[in-house]
């Protein structure tokens, strides 16, 4: 994308939101700016509706920050938690129905590859728990069994948490939540492993807590798809509504999780994208 089309056309200063002016003054564009320097640049996303102490809100701004190329990036949501911070994102971004988010992902990306034949144009797929591996794991698994060049990144806060705190297949075996009163009988999806069988090139679990390694994670995973095949990021984003926590206490209960077992940070890349990634992160220590 050129980067005028997001610049003010002359005579229009004037009347052009404050938001929108301090974007293109201030804002990620073309820059190469990460989670380190998160506060000192305008983001993508800043105002939300979502809950105080949201780990999917948190999680959703480190993955904006991670973007290695947003001026040429649409995202792909779905019905969710999620769905309500999209509006607020200075971004390309489209609401899919619940569940088919990969399959409008898997052609989106081959219509931007057939129009921009000689750009790179990230599609990334970003939805909760219910969408990627509940309603929609048909089509998600689906796009992987096809080698789709995109990027899924499931916001995995173990519940459906936008109607009610029902429990999904991501909910920990035993968890007695809202409209789950008696606890759930079966263990949580090991999606991440599913990915990995289902011909995911780059797969990768990690959590706010750890908010360089989730950039590293997500730019490798967006990389990957670029030129090697599907990549899969899962990210813990624990929710202090329906599973009845402290707002301020998200981050503590990330890292009690990890301490106990119950999420463990992994990650599994293919020879193919080991080669690949170490081509592109090579290179960029000689700079």
């Amino acid at each position: 994308m050129s980067k005028n089309i997001f610049r003010i056309s002359p005579g229009f200063e004037d009347i052009m939101p404050d938001e929108y002016k301090e974007l293109v003054e201030s804002g990620p564009f073309g820059k190469d700016l990460g989670v380190s320097e998160l506060g000192t640049y305008k983001e993508l996303l800043e105002e939300h509706p979502l809950c105080a102490g949201c780990g999917l809100a948190l999680s959703l701004r480190l993955i904006l920050a991670s973007l290695p190329n947003p001026e040429d990036t649409v995202i792909v949501g779905s019905t969710g938690c999620s769905a309500l911070a999209f509006p607020q994102v200075a971004l390309h971004n489209i609401h899919s129905l619940f569940g088919n988010q990969n399959a409008v992902a898997s052609g989106l990306k081959r219509a931007l590859k057939l129009r921009y034949p000689d750009k790179v144009k990230d599609v990334v797929v970003i939805a909760g728990d219910g969408a990627t591996a509940d309603i929609g794991l048909d089509m998600v698994m689906q796009s992987w069994f096809r080698s789709e060049s995109i990027t899924t990144i499931m916001l995995d806060n173990e519940a459906y948490a936008n109607t009610g705190g029902q429990e999904s297949g991501m909910t920990q075996q035993g968890t007695v939540l809202n409209m789950a009163p008696k606890g759930k009988n079966f263990p949580k999806i090991s999606l991440p492993e599913i990915a990995r069988e289902a011909g995911c090139s780059y797969v990768a679990s990690i959590s706010p807590a750890q908010p360089k390694r989730l950039e590293k994670m997500v730019r490798r995973a967006i990389l990957t798809a670029r030129e090697v095949g599907p990549s899969y990021v899962q990210i813990f984003s624990p929710c202090p509504t329906n599973y009845k926590f402290k707002p301020q206490e998200t981050v503590s209960r990330i890292k009690q999780h990890q301490k106990e077992g119950h999420y463990q940070t992994k990650e599994y890349i293919n020879t193919a994208a080991q080669e690949y990634l170490a081509s592109i992160e090579e290179g960029k220590k000689d700079e």
